[in-house]
């Protein structure tokens, strides 16, 4: 999809998701030049967000407690194996591989979460321990594979527009450069 086309659906639909923003942010970064058209689209993408004509969908509005449960278990075992051995587990990874292999448990409130916590508590606790300790194994018994691998990036509300609005400040110069003289 081209920007044209995403800055084009997001204003048409008033919202800017996050498979759109992402999908903005990498033709950004392989193009070696944006077209007029393309900055033009970027202008009045950010126009939109600035005046709330479009708004960015934050990446969450509901919760995986799922995520959580799984964390507190995973941490508290990386923990303890650390403690008493040399090592260095994946935290990331051990997570991931045991969340694939679990239900997930999604709230929109914090009663709903509450009510999942409570539920996972009495029903997926065991099956919770067996897929980290699983994952935990998994981590020990894997080679030190793509070491240049990189974590997943940190989001904030904010980030689209201050994203659009780098974008914007790392190309203008080129945008206006080309722009004929007047």
């Amino acid at each position: 999809m081209t920007i044209e086309k995403i800055v084009e659906q997001a204003l048409q639909d008033g919202y800017l998701t996050p498979a759109m923003e992402a999908e903005v942010g990498r033709i950004c970064d392989t193009a070696s030049e944006l077209s007029i058209e393309e900055y033009m689209a970027l202008d009045r993408l950010m126009g939109a967000l600035l005046t709330g004509e479009v708004v960015a969908v934050p990446r969450k509005q509901f919760i995986n407690v799922m995520e959580e449960l799984v964390l507190t278990e995973a941490i508290a075992r990386v923990a303890a194996i650390e403690a008493t051995c040399d090592c260095t587990l994946d935290l990331g990874d051990i997570a991931a591989y045991a969340l694939n292999r679990l239900p997930p448990l999604y709230a929109t409130t914090e009663e709903g979460a509450e009510y999942q916590r409570s539920r996972a508590k009495e029903e997926l606790q065991e099956l919770i321990a067996q897929q980290v300790s699983g994952a935990i194994a998994r981590n020990l018994d894997q080679p030190d594979f793509f070491p240049e691998r990189h974590v997943l990036g940190k989001n904030t509300t904010d980030e689209v527009v201050c994203q659009v609005s780098a974008l914007l400040h790392d190309y203008a110069h080129k945008f206006e450069a080309v722009m004929p003289s007047r």
